[in-house]
């Protein structure tokens, strides 16, 4: 049994004179913006991902995996730290920092005895020497292969294997290119069926199949070692694609996420689990398997248990996550963000924006971001398609979906309606279950501390936002 495995590694650790290579090493692999349900696995007829899909076939595969926040930042932020996004102070924004008083797995487990280390994209973007940081939070970096080569043999490992895939900006027609069936391209239904944007959409599944070499590389250097079966192996990524309303939405196409866990022997081959988890879970999970005591600051419940009988004492019957500021994208000179917060469930999904007078994406002239128009939302065909035809009348209701005015509370029926797009907050018939679903997130938010449904002051829309282009970019303009 992999719980009956996970005790003996945790007394192994603690035991006198014990050999580190029987505690488990740990490869974390993390794309940026790669988003569910985009793996072969999923059954997404398009895009490849064999080696996504060996580990859901050789480990356990999750079909309801969420981010903290749909936000690169504070989504790492919260991985990192097992606790949700709003907890971390200046760490729940973009291009933030850290504050070193939070636990953080990756030297939790360093201290423990482990060698740590991160490749490309791991932490942040943001600074994470501003608030006492004095090296990288994911350890020294390095390619994998140097890493796993020059390592301390006699240690266990954890390595954060980042990458940049598939954030944009794509080579345009890469997709296409390479031989891929824009005919066979899903396309949400938030979006108009044009060529454009399938073929977008395709670009970004040409850059997810490239992050799936990569870890394919990665196992193969494990395998040849004789390190595979030992090694947990963990895949995801930090929020949704970089579209309209994906990256940075509380939809399911912008905050839930593949997941894949495969750790040898302990975790019996092909399961597949429908339970909510965060992404929040990682470090208590990653903790447990190393037989490192979890601090009690973390909110991420350990997947330990629910991976080998599907009962445990956490309560996966929902998940909770939102945002903060994303880009500063509102009308200038205001450094606001979108604050918003949801509770998804099994049948429904309710959204509370707390500033429904703000724009989601971002205003369309006149914001701080140097990219002016819709700054929350990255640049790409898609969203030109949408711009360029907003005024067009059989188009004109997909930009609204993307870039309009959003009402402080949307409720989706996710069953008959799994791209979510008709809001049925004001139906009279639903009014229940939008107070039932509203009083359970109020009441999580709460009590994990959440600054803006506690007594005090809610100052993220106040903190610093450390990328260096925003700071030429206003000294340019006067600010």
């Amino acid at each position: 049994m992999f719980q009956r495995a996970v005790m003996l590694c945790v007394l192994l650790s603690l035991a006198s004179g014990v050999l580190a290579s029987e505690r488990p090493n740990i490869l974390f692999c993390l794309a940026d913006d790669w988003g569910w349900p985009h793996a072969g696995v999923y059954g997404d007829p398009v895009v490849q991902t064999p080696t996504f899909d060996r580990l859901a076939r050789e480990g356990a595969l999750f079909d309801r995996a969420y981010i903290s926040s749909p936000s690169c930042t504070p989504s790492r932020n919260a991985m990192l730290t097992g606790q949700q996004f709003y907890r971390l102070d200046q760490g729940a924004n973009l291009h933030s920092s850290l504050d070193p008083k939070h636990p953080n797995f990756m030297f939790l487990l360093r201290d423990a005895g482990y060698e740590i280390g991160h490749w490309r994209k791991a932490w942040g973007p943001g600074d994470h020497t501003a608030l006492g940081y004095t090296e990288h939070p994911c350890g020294p970096g390095s390619t994998f292969n140097k890493f796993f080569n020059q390592r301390d043999k006699d240690k266990p490992f954890c390595f954060w294997f980042g990458t940049s895939d598939p954030h944009r900006k794509y080579k345009k027609g890469s997709g296409a290119e390479s031989g891929m069936d824009l005919a066979k391209v899903p396309v949400p239904s938030f979006y108009p069926d044009v060529p454009e944007v399938r073929s977008d959409i395709a670009d970004y599944y040409w850059e997810v199949q490239r992050w799936d070499s990569d870890v394919a590389a990665a196992i193969e250097l494990l395998e040849q070692a004789g390190e595979l079966d030992n090694t947990i192996i963990v895949m995801t990524g930090d929020h949704g694609m970089p579209f309209p309303r994906c990256k940075g939405n509380l939809y399911d196409w912008g905050s839930r996420v593949p997941l894949a866990v495969r750790w040898g022997k302990q975790i019996k081959p092909g399961q597949r689990f429908d339970e909510f988890v965060s992404l929040t879970d990682l470090a208590p999970t990653f903790l447990e398997a190393a037989g490192v005591e979890v601090p009690e600051e973390m909110t991420g419940r350990s997947l330990v248990s629910v991976t080998t009988t599907g009962e445990d004492d956490a309560e996966r019957g929902y998940v909770v996550y939102g945002r903060e500021r994303h880009t500063p994208a509102q009308k200038m000179p205001s450094m606001d963000g979108y604050p918003s917060r949801a509770i998804r469930t099994d049948r429904w999904l309710l959204i509370m924006n707390s500033e429904p007078d703000r724009w989601p994406a971002g205003v369309a002239t006149g914001s701080t971001h140097p990219y002016d128009s819709l700054a929350d939302c990255d640049a790409g065909p898609t969203k030109t398609f949408l711009v360029e035809h907003q005024n067009d009348p059989e188009y004109a209701p997909f930009y609204a979906l993307s870039f309009a005015q959003r009402p402080p509370i949307e409720l989706y029926d996710c069953q008959a309606d799994p791209d979510q797009i008709n809001n049925l907050a004001n139906d009279p018939e639903h009014a229940e279950t939008v107070a039932e679903l509203r009083g359970k997130l109020v009441e999580y938010l709460q009590s994990t501390g959440d600054p803006r449904f506690s007594e005090g002051d809610a100052p993220f829309d106040g903190y610093p936002y450390r990328a260096k282009y925003l700071k030429a970019y206003l000294e340019k303009n006067g600010y």
